[in-house]
C-alpha cells in the first residue's frame, strides 16, 4: 500500500529538538516534496549538558538550530510547549494529565486544532524519560472514542532511533516501513548537520555513518535501498 503525501496534515511529536529529525527526516523530506503539510510540536528545551568543549548548549543555541532546520524543511509551523529548564529532562515529573491535554487541545498544533491525518510520535521503549513521557501522553490523548466527537487521525505511528535499540527489552522491528530515495537520506543528515550541537562523529547513535545505516538496513527489510521504519499504532484505511 502506498500513501499519497500530497494530501496528508503529519504531526510530529519531539520530546526534543532533533528528535524528528532523527525518527522522521526522510519522512519528512519525502511528504514536504509530494507537497504534504508537515507541524513540529516539540515538548521542551533547555541547556542542555554535552561532550563539547565547553561542556553545554544553551537554549538560545537549540532555538537557532531549530530556525535553521525548520527553513531547510519548509514545515508549515512549530512551536515548544513546555520551554526551560524547568522542564527539560524532567517530564516525567509533568502530571500526564497536563501533557495529555496540551497535546489533545491545549496547543496551537494540538490534534484538536489541527485535524492531523498522521500523527507521529516517539516510541515508549526509549531509555530517555522525556520520550517515555511524551509518547504515552500521545498515547493517552489518541484514545479510541466516537471519532464524531473527537478527531482521530487515520494513521498513528511511533518513529525509532538508534539509541533505543540496545534496551533488552526494545520493542520488535518497525512494522511500517516508508520507502526513502538517496535525496531523502542526504536531507535527514543535512538537517541534522544544522543541529551542530546534537550531531557526533561516528560511532554515535547520532552520527551522519548511523542514520545512512539505519536507513539502509530498514530499505533492506523492505526489498528496496533506503526506508524509515515506524511501528503503527492505528492504521484506518
Amino acid at each position: 500500500m502506498t500513501i499519497d503525501w500530497a494530501h496528508e496534515r503529519v504531526l510530529i511529536f519531539a520530546p526534543h529538538p532533533d528528535d524528528e529529525t532523527l525518527g522522521c527526516g526522510g519522512l519528512m523530506s519525502k511528504a514536504k516534496a509530494a507537497g504534504a503539510e508537515v507541524y513540529v510540536q516539540f515538548i521542551t528545551v533547555g541547556d542542555t549538558a554535552d561532550l563539547s568543549p565547553k561542556g553545554q548548549s544553551t537554549v538560545q543555541e537549540r532555538y537557532g538550530e531549530i530556525k535553521e532546520v525548520a527553513d531547510f524543511f519548509r514545515w508549515n509551523d512549530w512551536q515548544i510547549a513546555f520551554p526551560g529548564d524547568e522542564f527539560h529532562l524532567k517530564l516525567d515529573r509533568l502530571a500526564r494529565f497536563e501533557l495529555s491535554n496540551m497535546i489533545e487541545r491545549h496547543s496551537p498544533l494540538s490534534i484538536a486544532e489541527l485535524e492531523p491525518t498522521v500523527v507521529i510520535a516517539p516510541h515508549r521503549t526509549s531509555y530517555n524519560q522525556d520520550h517515555q513521557a511524551t509518547a504515552e501522553a500521545v498515547h493517552t490523548a489518541l484514545r479510541p472514542s466516537d471519532n464524531r466527537l473527537r478527531h482521530h487521525p487515520r494513521l498513528v505511528l511511533a518513529y525509532e532511533e538508534a539509541a533505543d535499540q540496545w534496551r533488552y527489552e526494545a520493542a520488535a522491528s518497525p512494522n511500517f516501513l516508508v520507502e526513502l530515495d538517496e535525496g531523502h537520506v542526504d536531507d535527514k543528515i543535512s538537517a541534522m548537520r544544522l543541529y551542530g550541537t546534537q550531531i557526533h562523529e561516528h560511532p554515535h547513535t547520532r552520527s551522519e555513518l548511523t542514520l545512512r545505516s539505519l536507513a539502509a538496513l530498514r530499505g533492506m527489510q523492505g526489498g528496496v535501498a533506503f526506508a524509515e521504519g515506524y511501528h503503527a499504532l492505528r492504521w484506518l484505511a
